[in-house]
């Protein structure tokens, strides 16, 4: 999908920006592959990612992280700079100021288009996607205590059915825990992150084909 093409259909089929309120309830979640799951009943605490997607001439890209193997949790996974909220921020607040203190992404480059499908983890987050538009690479700078690596990610690959994978692992003394896989390379992209990217995909593509698979097709009809 072009870059121009793609801007358009996020600022159409995304919430904006001004619609965020803490009482955004969440319509994906860690359950949604594992229903059988018991939720703990306590109070979802706000959290916010940014979704960084740069228009590079030869196709949008999306910035991703690799967490720092020093981090108490989720060590070296990828992810998107995020965090919870702090008292008054809004979801955007968030975002941007977790992207500045973790990759030194400066808020200024970033064009906000919407909101993503607000994200339920099974660690009690509840996590709003903002997504963001960058019309040039940015220079970014990893924070060392929490950012090992950033790296981009092709857009119509993440957005692409065909590497969209349910994997699973087994819990000891519990449950199979089955989870959303997009691997890329060398990167594992699982859990939460590949959860939100897919819950993307379904809010702007649905049932559709990926635009690189609408475009074939759309070419073989002309052959034909």
């Amino acid at each position: 999908m072009t870059c121009v093409g793609l801007k358009a259909r996020l600022q159409q089929r995304l919430d904006p920006v001004s619609a965020w309120s803490p009482e955004r309830a969440a319509v994906r979640s860690d359950y949604d592959l594992n229903p059988d799951f018991s939720r703990p009943k306590v109070k979802l605490r706000p959290a916010a990612v940014l979704i960084p997607i740069i228009a590079r001439e030869d196709g949008p890209s999306v910035l991703l992280t690799r967490r720092s193997d020093s981090l108490a949790s989720h060590t070296g996974q990828i992810a998107f700079a995020g965090g919870r909220l702090d008292p008054g921020e809004t979801a955007l607040d968030a975002a941007l100021r977790e992207a500045w203190e973790e990759i030194a992404l400066d808020p200024a480059v970033v064009e906000p288009l919407g909101l993503g499908d607000p994200y339920e983890t099974g660690t009690g987050f509840l996590v709003t996607p903002v997504v963001g538009w960058l019309t040039a690479p940015p220079d970014v700078t990893p924070s060392p205590a929490e950012v090992a690596e950033v790296f981009e990610a092709p857009w119509d690959f993440l957005m692409d059915p065909v590497n969209h994978r349910r994997d699973y692992y087994d819990q000891e003394n519990g449950p199979r825990r089955w989870f959303w896989a997009m691997p890329y390379r060398e990167r594992y992209i699982w859990g939460v992150t590949a959860g939100i990217l897919k819950g993307l995909f379904n809010r702007l593509y649905g049932e559709e084909p990926a635009p690189h698979q609408a475009a074939e097709a759309d070419a073989t009809e002309r052959v034909e």
